[in-house]
This record gives structure tokens, sequence and C-alpha cells, in this order.
């Protein structure tokens, strides 16, 4: 069995395991245990009452975060002409049609987030063993392919969190950096959840929304009372 550390075990100590915390006492522990010297992230543990290897209950999509993610997002996008021009007018970092599709085949994968346009599909198709198991595929789906450029970019750097259940049932998604305002975490964790009961499958059965957990990078979780979120 792992040794555990002394930073750990303080940071775990006074956070009962088995204990569902109201959202603002368990934001408060969150916080107070991120004693690292970089900014922690804070995340969320969604445990959904689904089977991900069912069709009919797979659950996806994407929330712009009412208060974005504290972190700083690259996002490339595929598209020609005008709407290559206006994706880079929106602040894209990275901005082409072949050549960029060439150089992701080749293993230069700078950014983040993808985007493209629906003409370029026939190309971005060809790069789905490259982009699908990093998360980056674009899917109209999620906003990622779409006509309106501009406003995906501005969404993708504005705080737009992609989420998608992964084969435990459990959805995980950053909701922000522990040097947030406990309120502004708590806007986010709201907006987050309420946009994966949104997402709720008709293949869904009992309880969907089981557990809830949110943690800083390095610090231990804690299990969220849903119904002080849904409050």
């Amino acid at each position: 069995m792992a040794k555990v550390g002394k930073r750990i075990k303080a940071a775990r100590e006074g956070v009962d395991r088995n204990k569902l915390y109201p959202l603002t006492d368990a934001l408060a522990m969150v916080k107070e245990r991120a004693k690292t010297k970089f900014d922690e992230s804070v995340e969320i543990a969604i445990n959904l009452g689904v089977d991900p290897r069912h069709a009919d209950q797979m659950v996806r999509g994407v929330c712009v975060l009412p208060n974005g993610t504290g972190k700083s997002v690259r996002v490339a996008v595929f598209a020609r002409g005008d709407k290559a021009d206006e994706a880079k007018a929106a602040g894209a970092d990275i901005v082409g049609a072949e050549e960029l599709v060439a150089e992701v085949q080749s293993g230069k994968i700078d950014f983040d987030r993808c985007i493209a346009t629906p003409d370029m599909m026939p190309l971005v198709g060809r790069l789905g063993k490259v982009l699908g198991p990093r998360g980056l595929m674009p899917n109209p789906k999620v906003g990622t392919v779409t006509p309106d450029v501009k406003s995906a970019v501005n969404d993708a750097k504005g705080g737009a969190v992609q989420f998608r259940v992964e084969k435990a049932g459990i959805v995980h998604a950053g909701v922000g950096k522990t040097s947030f305002d406990a309120d502004k975490l708590s806007e986010n964790i709201k907006a987050i959840v309420d946009a994966v009961v949104k997402a709720k499958p008709t293949g869904a059965k009992g309880t969907y929304l089981k557990r809830v957990a949110i943690s800083s990078t390095m610090g231990p979780g804690v299990k969220v009372d849903p119904s002080s979120i849904n409050a």
C-alpha cells in the first residue's frame, strides 16, 4: 500500500468521506485545503445513473460557465475565406484549412479546443483517429461544428466546458480555480450540474443524479449534497 504523504494526510483531516456537505461548506473545505504554490483548478465529478455502453444512455454536451474556467484556452479553427477571417477577428489562435489538416496529421497539435465550419468536415473527418482520443474532434452536438465561428470562438475563450460521460457513468469537468470567490465557483458548479441534468438521455432509468463531489487539483474529494446544488 502506498504511503500517504504529510501534506495529503493533513488535507484529508476534517473531511468525512461518507458525509454529504452543503455546497457552501464543501467549497470552503476545498479552498482551505489548496496549499500548493500554484493556483489549483477546482474540479467536479458527477456520478450518473446511466450505462454509456448503450447509445440511448450517452450523456454529452457543452456548458458556458458564467465565470469562466480561469484557464487560457488555445483555439484552432478549420475554415476558409471569410469564415477564416471571422475566426481570426474573434481571437482564434490557429486558423487554417488543408495546411492545418496536414500539421495535425504530422502530430503537431498546439491547441486545446477545435472548431470547424460544416464545409470543412470532409477534410477534418480524416483526423478522427488523431483528434478523437484527445477529445478534440469537432462535433455539432457541442457546437464545435458551426457556421457561426465567431460565437464558437468567443464561447471557447470565455469558459465553454465540454462534458461527456465516461465508461463508469461519471462526468468530470473543471469549474474554475481555487483563487475564485466561493460565490463564483458556486455559480459555475450550478451551471454545469444544470447542463448535465438537461442532457439526461431518454434511456436513463431510476435516479439520474446519484453523487457529486468536488476537489482541487491536489486536494481530497469532498462529497456534495445534490439538493444544495439544485436549491
